[in-house]
């Protein structure tokens, strides 16, 4: 929590990017309907700025000692790494899965004005569209 912090202190001050600022979460969901549903729930509840909706992954996982096979939907989640937590809590309620795939990478490269756009996005009343379509 000090280093993220330290961080959004340093970005703030220095007007750059620090590294792991910010955090893409991975969350495999069982179809569109449910995925659709936690990243519009997540967006309004600013958590996370952006979502994307992957089209049906194929899963083989290991569960209760058996080898499993099934078709998923990805969201990749772009949020603050300092709401990785409250956002891994709040999938874990919502998400049908008895363990719900819930993990993140910090982001350690991007365009300052996407990222400065992500910051902005999660603030109440700030936010705004990016300049381009596919972010």
């Amino acid at each position: 929590m000090l280093r993220t912090l330290s961080l959004q202190l340093h970005s703030a001050i220095t007007s750059t990017y620090a590294s792991g600022a910010h955090s893409v979460i991975f969350v495999n969901c069982p179809n569109e309907q449910i995925a659709r549903d936690i990243a519009r729930a997540i967006l309004e509840k600013k958590l996370a700025a952006s979502v994307n909706i992957l089209p049906k992954a194929s899963s083989l996982y290991f569960w209760k000692g058996e080898i499993e096979e099934a078709s998923e939907i990805l969201l990749l989640i772009k949020t603050k790494t300092s709401k990785v937590p409250l956002l891994s809590s709040y999938i874990r309620l919502v998400h049908p899965f008895e363990i719900p795939e819930v993990f993140s990478l910090a982001m350690d490269q991007g365009d300052v004005q996407y990222l400065k756009w992500l910051e902005e996005s999660m603030e109440e009343g700030r936010a705004r569209e990016p300049s381009c379509a596919s972010c």
